[in-house]
């Protein structure tokens, strides 16, 4: 019996079904659960070695691709795409760090970030150990412990713009054989690439630059392919030893890639973190007009922190593209195209200013997101910020009057515009 003969319950779910190939220009999205296999020696092949595609959770073309376009981007090895950016942290700290190690992580991170080294990672017997002055090489060093098994940064950080000394940080950890993982979600890869300058491991959230258009989630872990066995091989038994069953070990088997190929065989899929195939393809999209899109928004950002920092209702800005930002020497050291297109400032009058400023803006959008197309506002101290303490808030420069921006792509005389109308308000208010 053929699907043509069969009856029509059978020919409504078969009939459709080809095998037929055909060269798209646009990766394909291959949005389905599992694969079908050739025969009964190709499933068995698949599960013993992980080559080709059975399961989505595992592996799926679409989702194969952008990890190639955005290893290349980073100049990486390889690359693993998870469902968010939580997840690319997670998998990433986890591929390195097991129950009764220990994290040198900078104070200037994502707020998730720090909740998953607090209390999640924490109550796994993992602990985490933070330096407040990023800029402190001794400050690291200092922080480091036997057990310590990563350092981790943000490299420009969200949202007070202290830049990372990449390659003073990851020096620091190469003298224990400790990998540096660095979040490079604000600057991208159009901006800076820390693998090139000693960072062992990159992840993003691909849902802001990326992607670019903020309709998905997603997530990737990025890694330099250099593992060494031999200097590195104690901080990481799981990768150098014999697995279950007296598998061979994952650095026998991959080599220097012995890290993703842990994240990609036993971190991301038995932690569930998989990506869809179609938020894939959508990142994919966005990615490719990456370096159009990040060189409109910092040129852009340069602008109106220039204007803000001139506006006599601003008390201050926070931007690495000012000279006056205390990280702007590292941030010409590092950043090659534009300083980027997040930041904060602090308005004079506090609380009610930022209020204000808030529920006036017309061309910006309050939301929590930041790299998209368009410009965002949110105000750290009640949303992001505010399960820190008031000490806590100060160091990392969110007071009451502060938000953070992010710039898009609109016409920048339309921005300037928009904080012209509401700065005006907000000074009359506070008068």
């Amino acid at each position: 019996m053929t699907v043509d003969t069969a009856r029509f319950a059978t020919r409504a779910v078969h009939a459709a079904r080809s095998r037929e190939t055909a060269a798209s220009r646009a990766t394909p999205i291959y949005l389905t659960a599992g694969f079908e296999f050739d025969d009964f020696d190709h499933a068995a092949d698949h599960f013993g070695t992980g080559t080709g595609f059975g399961y989505t959770r595992t592996g799926n073309p679409t989702v194969r691709a952008v990890e190639r376009q955005l290893a290349s981007l980073e100049s990486g090895a390889d690359a693993v795409l998870v469902a968010s950016g939580q997840a690319a942290v997670t998998a990433a700290v986890l591929s390195v760090v097991g129950a009764g190690d220990h994290i040198v992580s900078s104070t200037h991170i994502y707020e998730g970030t720090r909740g998953l080294f607090l209390d999640n990672l924490a109550r796994l017997g993992i602990e985490t150990t933070f330096v407040d002055d990023i800029a402190d090489p001794d400050a690291w060093r200092e922080a480091i412990r036997p057990t310590t098994r990563a350092l981790f940064a943000e490299s420009l950080a969200n949202a007070r713009n202290d830049v990372l000394d990449i390659a003073a940080v990851s020096a620091i950890g190469d003298e224990s054989a400790i990998p540096l993982i660095v979040d490079n979600t604000l600057p991208t890869p159009a901006l800076l690439r820390p693998l090139e300058h000693g960072a062992a491991i990159v992840v993003h959230s691909a849902s802001k630059f990326l992607a670019g258009h903020g309709s998905v989630l997603g997530g990737v872990i990025v890694d330099d392919g250099r593992f060494d066995a031999d200097r590195a091989g104690h901080n990481a038994p799981h990768l150098v030893l014999p697995g279950r069953g007296g598998l061979p070990s994952v650095y026998t088997r991959h080599g220097g890639n012995a890290r993703i190929a842990y994240v990609r065989e036993s971190v991301a899929p038995r932690f569930g973190a998989s990506p869809s195939p179609l938020n894939a393809f959508l990142i994919g999209q966005g990615t490719e007009t990456l370096g159009l899109r990040v060189e409109r928004q910092s040129r852009n950002a340069l602008d109106v922190a220039r204007w803000l920092a001139a506006h006599d209702a601003v008390e201050s800005v926070d931007y690495a593209g000012l000279p006056t930002h205390p990280h702007h020497a590292t941030a010409r050291r590092y950043l090659d195209g534009g300083f980027g297109s997040i930041f904060t400032v602090t308005l004079r009058g506090g609380l009610p200013a930022a209020r204000r400023f808030v529920e006036e803006v017309e061309v910006f959008t309050h939301m929590t997101h930041i790299g998209d197309v368009r410009s965002l506002v949110l105000h750290p101290g009640t949303t992001s910020h505010a399960q820190r303490t008031d000490e806590e808030r100060r160091v990392l420069g969110v007071a009451p009057g502060t938000l953070r921006l992010s710039i898009g792509i609109e016409d920048v005389d339309d921005l300037v515009a928009d904080l012209a109308r509401v700065l005006e308000s907000v000074r009359e208010t506070v008068a």
